[in-house]
C-alpha cells in the first residue's frame, strides 16, 4: 500500500508539472514569451508561484522544458505514421509528407509557439541543443525513408546523397509549414500536402502523381 500511495503522489506531481509546462506554452502562443511570467503561469496553471520554483530552478529552466515539450509533440505526431503498416517504402514517405503538412502539425498555435522561442535558440545553448536534437531527429527519420523508397526503386544512393536529399526535402516541409501555420486560410483543402508531394517528389525523382490526396 506504502508503495502504491508513492506512485500516485509521483503521477500527480508529474500532473501539476505538465500544467505548468501547457500553461507556459499557451500564454507564449497567444501573447508571445513577454506574455508568460511567472505570475501569468501560476495564475492560468491554478498553481501558487512558488510551485513553479519546486519544479524548475528559474523561469528560463521552465522555457527550456517547454520548448523541448513542443518540439517533440509536433515530432511525434509527424513521426506516428510510422507505427502504421504501409504498402510499400513510396507509401510510407508519401504518409509522412502529408502528416508533416496537415493538421495537428501545422497549426496556428504550434506556429506560434515556434516563433515565440525560436530568437532565443541563439542567444541559449540549452535551447539550441533542444532544437539541434528535434531537428537531426526528424530530418534523420526523413532520410530514412528517402533512402528506402529509393532502394524500393532501384535507385539506389550514397549516404551523401540521401543527406542532402533529406536537407532540401526536410526545409520545403519546414517552409510549407510555417506558411501553413501563419497563413491557413491562404490555402485550399489538401493543398499544402499535394504541394508537398509534387516537390518532394520533383527533388527526389520518385512520382507520387497517384497518390495525392483528393482536393
Amino acid at each position: 500500500m506504502q508503495n502504491a500511495k508513492r506512485s500516485f503522489v509521483r503521477q500527480a506531481a508529474d500532473k501539476r508539472q505538465q500544467a505548468l509546462i501547457k500553461s507556459t506554452l499557451h500564454l507564449i502562443a497567444t501573447g508571445g514569451p513577454e506574455a508568460a511570467t511567472v505570475r501569468t503561469i501560476s495564475e492560468h496553471a491554478g498553481v501558487t508561484q512558488g510551485l513553479i520554483r519546486h519544479y524548475f530552478s528559474s523561469k528560463d529552466e521552465l522555457f527550456i522544458a517547454a520548448y523541448e515539450c513542443h518540439m517533440t509533440q509536433m515530432t511525434d505526431a509527424t513521426s506516428a505514421v510510422a507505427t502504421t503498416d504501409h504498402d510499400n517504402a513510396v507509401a510510407h514517405l508519401k504518409a509522412f509528407i502529408i502528416s508533416a503538412l496537415t493538421p495537428p502539425v501545422v497549426d496556428t498555435e504550434a506556429m506560434a509557439i515556434w516563433a515565440g522561442f525560436i530568437h532565443m535558440v541563439q542567444r541559449d545553448k540549452n535551447m539550441r541543443a533542444i532544437h539541434e536534437k528535434t531537428y537531426y531527429r526528424f530530418r534523420d527519420e526523413l532520410q530514412a525513408l528517402i533512402s528506402a523508397a529509393w532502394a524500393e526503386a532501384g535507385n539506389a544512393k550514397s549516404s551523401a546523397d540521401e543527406r542532402r536529399a533529406a536537407i532540401a526535402c526536410n526545409a520545403l516541409l519546414d517552409g510549407l509549414w510555417l506558411e501553413g501555420g501563419a497563413l491557413p486560410e491562404s490555402f485550399e483543402v489538401n493543398e499544402l500536402p499535394n504541394v508537398g508531394l509534387n516537390s518532394i517528389g520533383a527533388i527526389l525523382n520518385i512520382d507520387f502523381s497517384n497518390l495525392e490526396l483528393s482536393e
